[in-house]
């Protein structure tokens, strides 16, 4: 498949360009300073700021030829609106996000982002995320999905060993809720490569 991932070299956009790669597909990664990824045959870097270009209507000349959209941007970044629009209009069905753990629940009825293990500080980084997830529902043209990783969302190894949930935060048995952003791309090219979540969140952790 051909590939499009924006935030490519983030700490999860580049491990999705990585596993992308090593599983044989075509990929174009998209990010400010693209020089940060390995060179790769199969890889075509490109430098954009994807945030100017979506304000421009250019994105969508950017993502137009490409089989699936892979957004590992800030939701900061660009809104809903302005990703959607782009994908539509670059004429593309298939679009995965790449979410965050803030928009889980902790218990019944209890955000992730409203426990008191949530730093303050990242509040304002997770309460978009929510957003977007919430606009992305009422999405029925494009094929998405949303994914959020673990309550801890860091580098490590890839096991290809872990769980998949739908929208209550994983915890494993030691108490700890956690995805390496190795094995977070792993979950992400499973479903890219054999959609189980068409329309919907899912969650991914050990």
């Amino acid at each position: 498949m051909k590939i499009v991932v924006l935030g490519a070299t983030g700490m999860a956009g580049s491990r999705i360009v990585a596993e992308a790669l090593a599983r044989g597909h075509q990929v174009t990664g998209i990010a400010r300073k693209p020089e940060g990824l390995a060179d790769h045959p199969a890889l075509t870097k490109v430098a954009a700021d994807v945030a100017a270009e979506a304000e421009a209507g250019r994105l969508a000349d950017r993502l137009r030829g490409h089989d699936v959209v892979v957004s590992a941007l800030h939701f900061q970044t660009l809104s809903e609106p302005q990703l959607v629009g782009a994908v539509k209009a670059a004429g593309i069905k298939r679009l995965l996000v790449v979410g965050g753990a803030g928009s889980l629940e902790a218990a019944p009825g209890v955000l992730v982002i409203d426990t008191p293990d949530f730093l303050e500080a990242w509040r304002p980084y997770a309460r978009p995320g929510l957003d977007f997830l919430a606009a992305l529902k009422g999405e029925s043209e494009l094929e998405w999905t949303f994914i959020s990783p673990s309550f801890f969302f860091e580098p490590g190894t890839r096991t290809g060993t872990f769980r998949l949930g739908t929208d209550q935060l994983l915890v494993a048995a030691d108490g700890r809720s956690a995805i390496s952003g190795e094995d977070f791309a792993v979950a992400m090219l499973d479903e890219i490569e054999t959609p189980a979540h068409v329309r919907r969140r899912f969650t991914v952790g050990y």
